[in-house]
């Protein structure tokens, strides 16, 4: 039986990430603003603090990649 998948499929994918993407940054960019109105800190992040926030990320894409596997 041949896999009659939807020639769009590969646009469909792209625009879905791309929506999901949006709204979790706006998602964490806004808890990021409230926990630093609530704290009363200027914004900043410090260098450990982003080298951790890339390593989740680049965990978070190898998993997503595996997905297809």
């Amino acid at each position: 039986m041949e896999n009659e998948m939807d020639p769009d499929w590969k646009m469909k994918v792209m625009i879905i990430g791309g929506v999901v993407g949006a709204v979790v940054g706006v998602g964490a960019a806004y808890i990021y603003v409230r926990k630093l109105e609530e704290s009363g800190e200027k914004p900043g992040i410090a260098t450990k603090e982003a080298v951790a926030v890339g390593f989740s990320l680049v965990s978070l894409l190898r998993q997503i990649a595996n997905m297809g596997s």
